[in-house]
């Protein structure tokens, strides 16, 4: 019998994710694992989760830890041998920048939702319109009910008004998802705000006993421990491993390849041929782990609802690491926050937030400096894009400087880049992501990536493995 052959075009953490399970999961390989090839178009694996080295210390190039509350990073972590790098966060709390100020973020948020009035008294640059948002939702909600699917924006402003909206909850929101809350699906990216939306009454009550963090479209019941957890060696470390796995599995990984065609052979005993500039290889089955768009250019040939996907938008961002004296002083907690249209000059911030690494992770910390990341990028914000690295790292500290009331001169920077690295859940996503994966499974493809199941790492995580599972299973029979 011919062994079974399976290609994954995409070497992202969902296309790796789903070669492990391929590959026998945490239990490895058996007599039954087919051939398993992943085809990776850039030259390293794991897209935005990668490391590098800065400022003495091996840092994060994207997400720099991960939910510990979701299980799947954890599990993978464990399965890979990497339990004891595992690191729980080593601060908590945070700061918004209002009106020029610094106020700590109110304990007790739902993503940033308030569950209370009393909780925004800490914030002493709250607009006093704000203050009457929460006091009416609490005592005299209003009667609006949410339907199948609304954005996030019309929720809040709805139920709030405009100030606790775009002042308070979207730069929690928004900074996730590079996005805005008038465009971002609460079905797909915060069902815990539509369900309580959905319900008569108060909005924060109805959301107070809602999870945290942020599930994507699945929820799942929260574990225990700390809520999030970082990697010693970084959150990349679990693609070099991942990718260690797989070599001494056996998986053929190729980068630095890119797909050129996605053909069906019907006189063939594979169903599918995929071919690159100077290669065709047979498969028995293909996932499509690739950034969505491309898979609908891939993919698109074999059916309308797959190519659908090339409409979902993305949205970009950047990222500023800089190192700065341990003289400089922070605020309290892990980072801050930062409103969109918050005026700097005559422009506005192009901060969205900022991330105190070395607060944030016991293994970043030392006592002769600190380093911080700046955060610029929306799904509406590309000013970063048209600017040099030299540009945008003085632009931003600057910014920085008239944060934190403080002349900033760095020791060191660093920039990274990643101009589309975030699907957009907007209103009907649901739906588009659905039928293409009807329309996939009709097709003998299964599909996976970020922008099915959340953007988050726990969540692709889970993706992966899950369609890898199914993969096998479909194979095998």
């Amino acid at each position: 019998m011919t062994r079974r052959s399976v290609v994954i075009i995409g070497g992202g953490i969902s296309g790796l994710c789903a070669a492990y399970e391929l590959s026998g999961g945490a239990a490895g390989p058996s007599a039954d694992t087919p051939r398993i090839e992943v085809i990776e178009a850039a030259e390293r694996w794991g897209g935005s989760l990668t490391t590098t080295s800065f400022a003495g210390r091996t840092i994060d190039l994207g997400a720099d830890g991960f939910l510990g509350r979701r299980p799947e990073a954890v599990a993978l972590a464990h399965d890979l041998g990497l339990g004891d790098e595992l690191e729980p966060i080593a601060a908590s709390g945070a700061s918004i920048y209002l009106n020029g100020a610094l106020d700590p973020l109110p304990a007790g948020m739902v993503l940033g939702v308030p569950t209370s009035t009393a909780s925004l008294k800490v914030m002493a640059h709250l607009p006093a319109r704000g203050r009457r948002e929460a006091w009416r939702d609490a005592h005299f909600p209003r009667r609006w009910r949410a339907g199948e699917d609304a954005t996030i924006g019309e929720i809040l402003r709805r139920k709030f008004g405009p100030t606790l909206t775009y002042q308070l909850i979207e730069p929690m929101i928004g900074g996730i998802q590079a996005g805005r809350v008038d465009d971002l699906s609460a079905k797909s990216v915060f069902p815990a705000l539509l369900t309580a939306a959905q319900k008569k009454g108060s909005l924060m009550k109805n959301i107070s006993g809602a999870p945290a963090a942020m599930p994507g479209p699945t929820a799942l019941a929260a574990a225990a421990g700390p809520a999030f957890y970082s990697l010693r060696h970084g959150v990349g470390s679990l693609v070099s491993t991942l990718t260690a796995t797989l070599a001494e599995r056996g998986v053929v990984l190729r980068s630095g390849t890119a797909v050129t065609m996605l053909r069906r052979t019907p006189t063939s005993i594979y169903p599918w041929e995929i071919d690159t500039a100077f290669t065709s290889t047979p498969a028995h089955a293909v996932i499509c782990a690739t950034p969505v768009a491309v898979t609908g250019a891939l993919a698109g040939a074999f059916h309308s609802d797959l190519a659908a996907l090339v409409a979902v938008p993305s949205a970009g961002a950047a990222m500023v690491t800089l190192q700065l004296s341990s003289s400089i002083t922070l605020p309290a907690g892990t980072g801050i926050l930062v409103p969109l249209q918050t005026p700097f000059g005559g422009d506005t911030l192009m901060t969205t937030a900022v991330t105190f690494l070395d607060r944030k992770w016991a293994h970043l910390q030392r006592d002769e400096d600190q380093v911080v990341r700046i955060h610029v990028g929306r799904s509406d914000d590309s000013r970063w894009q048209h600017m040099t690295d030299v540009e945008l790292t003085s632009r931003v500290v600057a910014e920085l400087s008239e944060i934190l009331r403080e002349v900033i001169t760095p020791i060191d920077s660093l920039v990274q880049r990643w101009p589309n690295g975030l699907p957009q859940y907007r209103v009907g996503h649901d739906e588009i992501v659905q039928r293409a994966l009807v329309a996939a499974e009709e097709s003998g493809l299964a599909l996976c990536g970020n922008a099915f199941d959340g953007v988050g790492v726990p969540a692709t995580i889970a993706n992966g493995r899950r369609v890898g599972h199914s993969v096998l299973e479909r194979v095998a029979n």
